[in-house]
């Protein structure tokens, strides 16, 4: 056996299988708790990283959980796929915001939109499918992709486009064993919102050649200026016998913590997967399902509200960063992100370094500024950095004014 040739190990030998061993920490994640970790070291760091409004959760949803407590009804084992008055809730929620009439029994509960992901993957896909997924992508999109047996082939958009993809770049991606597309609109992390017109467009090219549909729908009230949102299953109603839905109360409640989500599908994929999550999970807790319940079934005024501020912080970030000399930060219309390209800092010399890609330049940032941001990598696409504005006014303009100040030292 020569030197280069590393040794076969047997299945006893494997600590860690290979199928979770090649799965990446979730980046955003990960920028996360190091900042707060250096928080709660004492340093002024500022953070950008996680996607979590700042907000706390409206009252009235806090107060439905606190009842919820004391009643011995939520204390023990309810449906695996969620509490009944949910599931039908969502369905009177769904029909009310995208137009999109489904059955309560086309409903899965989850334990947020991220085992929601996973478990729709896991209900349609057999080894060596392929799923079309256009980048820049969410990190957890290609790693549930591969956790359920599927291969992820990605489309690359950049700025100049506004982050979408074209229906001629999903057709030259597309192969025979291409089974399911993704479409995420509003996105994370771009903020990229898609036309009625070119959300149609994609929903009828993807019924001419047979194909699923896993659409993400987390920032549905999240858009801004002109943009609107369009459900892709309203749009096209042909594709509703392989389109699956997901979506939850995280971002339009401020309840990430909650970790309420949920899938809405064909009949027999929701069955499955509720099969699935029946041996994986259970129940979502009883107490967070009550809290999503009175979320879905209430108003949106404190959605409104929330917007309103994100909206004032898109502009503001946008104008700042713009400001940086070598900094393209193009307005996003949905969601709460930025995705600016940083290409042409890589290379220079700022403070002594010259980083090479930007999880150089992320890592020299949140050194030399304290300022914790994801880079592009973690998305699909080096030369990029996300920033979340769902923190503070006075924090993100002082993080972003740390970044100018940095940034602008940048020399050849």
């Amino acid at each position: 056996m020569s030197a280069a040739t590393p040794p076969v190990q047997s299945p006893t030998d494997r600590r860690v299988s290979a199928r979770v061993g090649s799965i990446s920490e979730s980046a955003t994640l990960a920028v996360d708790a190091k900042a707060k970790a250096l928080k709660a070291a004492g340093r002024p760091v500022i953070g950008f990283g996680a996607g979590e409004p700042d907000f706390p959760t409206p009252g009235y949803i806090v107060e439905a959980a606190v009842e919820a407590c004391r009643n011995p009804k939520y204390h023990r084992y309810t449906p695996a796929g969620g509490l009944p008055e949910l599931k039908a809730a969502i369905a009177a929620k769904t029909l009310r915001d995208s137009g999109y009439e489904v059955e309560p029994s086309q409903v899965l509960v989850t334990n947020g939109g991220k085992q929601a992901i996973y478990e729709a993957f896991a209900a349609i896909l057999d080894p060596g499918d392929e799923v079309i997924v256009p980048a820049p992508y969410w990190t957890t999109y290609p790693e549930s992709i591969r956790l359920a047996g599927g291969v992820p082939v990605e489309v690359v958009a950049d700025e100049t486009t506004g982050y979408r993809v074209s229906v001629e770049q999903l057709e030259a991606a597309r192969t025979e064993r291409t089974k399911v597309v993704l479409f995420v609109s509003p996105s994370n992390p771009t903020g990229a919102v898609y036309s009625a017109a070119d959300t149609e467009a994609i929903g009828r090219w993807a019924v001419e050649h047979g194909l699923w549909v896993l659409t993400d729908e987390i920032y549905e009230h999240l858009v801004y200026g002109d943009a609107t949102f369009t459900s892709l299953p309203t749009a096209v109603p042909e594709l509703r016998d392989k389109c699956v839905v997901v979506n939850g109360v995280a971002k339009t409640y401020a309840m990430t913590g909650w970790r309420v989500g949920w899938i809405i599908g064909p009949k027999d994929v929701v069955k499955a997967a509720t099969n699935l999550q029946s041996h994986a999970t259970s129940n979502v807790s009883n107490v967070a399902q009550v809290a999503a319940l009175a979320a879905v079934s209430g108003n949106l005024d404190a959605v409104a509200e929330m917007r309103t501020a994100f909206d004032r912080r898109r502009r503001t970030i946008v104008r700042m960063l713009n400001e940086i000399d070598g900094v393209v930060c193009p307005t996003p219309e949905g969601a709460f992100y930025v995705y600016p390209s940083v290409k042409a800092l890589l290379g220079k010399e700022i403070r002594g370094k010259r980083p090479a890609d930007s999880v150089e330049l992320a890592a020299l940032i949140l050194d030399e500024a304290e300022v914790a941001v994801v880079p592009g990598e973690a998305f699909g696409t080096p030369g990029y950095l996300r920033l979340s504005y769902a923190l503070g006014d006075e924090d993100l303009e002082e993080g972003v004014s740390r970044l100018q100040k940095l940034l602008g030292e940048a020399k050849d």
